[in-house]
């Protein structure tokens, strides 16, 4: 007989379930169109080196392109297994740009809000969110709740399924688990020890049209220093602690289908283990920096000119928001502010969105700051001690 906690954790994944099986999509969502991986883009766009120059007086990267245009199979595929697992991708999560952005919020942690272990330093930080979207569903999904999440949504594309459940630690699952709800279900992902500043209605600046755009992601590190690979893996990376999306976009099937492919590939040669290495490469800003960038210069897509790719370049030093085909990327201050680093604004920076606190939550309180000399620690006491006093006079802090 099950006992009485075992019958709520069971009553609680079947809700979870059924929430997500339920339609509570609109009719817009229903009227998503499937397709191929690679959607052609009409009118497309040739970047030019005047695209290049950031000197404020444009918002604007490069002219919209059109929203890629789709074709509907007559049928589904009776072979769809055997088809290439972009293709299986593609028609299990189709994209459709002209949709709205679904009202969604996911984060991840070990515990529920209704847990009582739930970090009281958490509290705060989560419950900003919902303070600031109302009327968004904002859910905090642990780690056994998201096994069964998976499976239920990428249980016809085994491959990717087979890919989560071989992943050897939580870090690796946590950022392949972005990927995966974001291109199934759309919405945003913020990892648990970010605060929200303002809502996402104010991400996007009016001037852009919402039915053009399918991604919104902001800048984590743009270092112009000589030394910047001693710091950082990329010259400018992508930020993925906080990302909002359209179900489907092709950025996020391309970083699910190489993460799989990775995954299964190291499986099969026996070199998946605990303790390996190079997180940021494989599923972290590093693997998902490469695939925007690809994304950018993928002729399937846009019209770039081989000598002349779309990179860091494009990105570096910019203050205000840029829009690129489907993609508005945002400056270091929107998803970074008060890092004292890289031009960030203030937290009161009319730019800043999304405070990030680098809590390091995927790793153990007591590895967190593992070597760090006595004036690192007290400079980081520091700069932690002011983040606190900000937050504070923003409205957020601890209970």
């Amino acid at each position: 007989m099950l006992s009485v906690k075992r019958a709520i954790i069971l009553s609680a994944i079947v809700l979870v379930v059924f929430f997500f099986t339920s339609s509570q999509r609109s009719e817009e969502f229903k009227s998503h169109i499937r397709g191929g991986p690679r959607p052609k883009v009409d009118d497309d766009v040739v970047l030019t080196d005047q695209s290049r120059h950031h000197d404020g007086h444009s918002d604007q990267l490069v002219t919209q392109i059109n929203p890629p245009h789709l074709g509907k199979p007559a049928s589904r595929p009776s072979d769809i297994k055997g088809q290439p697992l972009r293709d299986q991708l593609a028609y299990q999560f189709p994209y459709d740009v002209s949709s709205k952005f679904p009202a969604f919020i996911w984060q991840t942690w070990k515990y529920t809000v209704a847990n009582p272990r739930f970090s009281d330093g958490y509290r705060p930080l989560e419950a900003s969110w919902t303070q600031h979207h109302p009327d968004f569903i904002h859910e905090v999904i642990t780690d056994q709740v998201a096994l069964h999440l998976i499976k239920h949504l990428y249980g016809s594309v085994p491959k990717v399924l087979e890919a989560f459940n071989s992943l050897p630690s939580p870090i690796l699952k946590a950022d392949f688990f972005r990927y995966l709800i974001l291109l199934a279900r759309g919405g945003i992902y913020s990892d648990i020890d970010t605060a929200a500043l303002k809502p996402a209605t104010k991400w996007i600046p009016p001037n852009f049209r919402m039915a053009s755009i399918g991604l919104l992601i902001g800048i984590e590190a743009d270092p112009d220093g000589a030394d910047w690979k001693k710091w950082y893996s990329r010259r400018l990376q992508f930020c993925q602690w906080t990302i909002q999306s359209k179900p489907g976009h092709p950025v996020l099937r391309e970083v699910v289908a190489r993460i799989t492919e990775k995954t299964l590939d190291l499986k099969r040669q026996g070199k998946l283990r605990k303790d390996m290495d190079g997180v940021i490469e494989f599923t972290g800003p590093a693997a998902w920096t490469d695939t925007i960038f690809a994304y950018f210069n993928d002729e399937n897509y846009f019209t770039v000119e081989r000598d002349n790719p779309v990179d860091y370049r494009n990105f570096t030093g910019m203050k205000q928001p840029r829009k690129l085909g489907d993609v508005v990327v945002l400056p270091v201050t929107s998803f970074s502010p008060g890092v004292g680093n890289f031009g960030a604004g203030d937290d009161d920076d009319p730019q800043a969105f999304v405070k990030h606190m680098f809590e390091g939550t995927w790793k153990p309180e007591k590895e967190r700051h593992i070597g760090e000399t006595d004036d690192f620690r007290r400079a980081r006491e520091s700069i932690e001690n002011k983040q606190k006093e900000r937050l504070k006079k923003l409205g957020i802090h601890e209970t």
